[in-house]
């Protein structure tokens, strides 16, 4: 691992897996998303990872001309890097997973490295009260459904998004079996040094929130790509503060945000994404590093700069 001088945080906003009636923080229409970017990265964020979501009911979004009420005034109000994602949701085809990248060749983009079960039916056993008819059905269908990321698929990302427009990766690995995957396209020379590894734990279906788990992960990273590549990891739910804190501890790097934990304590909703960057920062900072801003981050990834995105 490269074991950088400061620590970037990511923060991803708002995501395709919490519904709107779990939590009335979480940021839905374009305004909203845009505004809690740009208190993320006031707040410390360097990476901003952004999904889209429906304004009129908050379902999960992939078109284009939804992203572009996010991205461009993302861009004009902050120097934070977009991260935009090519996850999606696992009920959007390949190409509406893409479609965002696409459109505005960002400097960063998130990649799923492996099919799997990603399944979060659960919280339909925590809602009471739904607020709208399109969510009970789409968590259930989790468990029926896997999130498909075939090799072709990983492969087409890296070079419509990677090769032709600059786009470089946040590797998503939420299993060993994920880095392996990662190795054999940096063998093929189609994932370039230095790599971006984001250690995702404790998703139903891959890798658990145990820390032993983290260790190890960097343990076969370190196997696989030596010193060519960055870390950072984020577990979902209670665990993120103890997973963000543990992959500063390594000299990695973090990420939070209500995309990946609705709470800032336990039992307690965060307000904000920036709630939860002040609190991993301050946890960063307790460790003794300190924390990288978007120019820095920009330097350690390699990064295009964010006057080649497309506006």
């Amino acid at each position: 691992m490269i074991t950088a001088p400061k620590v970037i945080i990511s923060t991803a906003v708002t995501g395709s897996v919490h519904v709107p009636s779990q939590s009335d923080h979480l940021p839905l229409t374009p305004k909203e998303i845009v505004e809690s970017a740009v208190e993320a990265a006031q707040a410390g964020s360097a990476v901003i990872h952004l999904h889209a979501r429906h304004p009129g009911d908050g379902r999960p979004a992939f078109e284009a001309e939804i992203f572009e009420e996010i991205v461009p005034p993302i861009l004009d109000r902050c120097d934070a890097v977009v991260n935009l994602t090519t996850g999606g949701s696992s009920a959007m085809t390949t190409e509406q997973r893409l479609a965002a990248a696409v459109r505005f060749s960002p400097e960063l983009a998130s990649l799923n490295m492996g099919s799997m079960n990603f399944v979060y039916a659960g919280i339909a056993d925590r809602v009471r009260v739904w607020k709208h008819d399109w969510e009970l059905p789409y968590v259930r269908n989790t468990y029926r459904h896997p999130f498909v990321n075939s090799f072709e698929q990983i492969e087409y990302a890296l070079r419509e998004i990677g090769e032709r427009g600059g786009t470089r990766f946040e590797y998503e690995c939420y299993d060993i079996g994920h880095l392996y995957t990662l190795a054999h396209f940096a063998d093929r020379g189609l994932a370039r040094p230095p790599l971006f590894i984001q250690g995702v734990f404790g998703i139903l279906g891959g890798i658990g929130a145990d820390h032993a788990n983290l260790t190890h992960m960097v343990a076969i990273a370190d196997k696989l790509f030596g010193g060519e590549y960055h870390f950072s990891a984020f577990a979902a739910g209670r665990h993120q503060m103890q997973f963000g804190t543990h992959s500063a501890w390594l000299g990695g790097h973090v990420r939070v945000g209500l995309e990946d934990s609705l709470y800032i304590g336990k039992g307690e909703l965060a307000t904000s994404n920036a709630q939860q960057v002040r609190k991993i920062r301050a946890a960063v900072e307790d460790l003794g590093r300190a924390i990288a801003t978007p120019g820095e981050a920009r330097a350690m990834l390699g990064l295009k700069g964010s006057a080649n995105v497309n506006r």
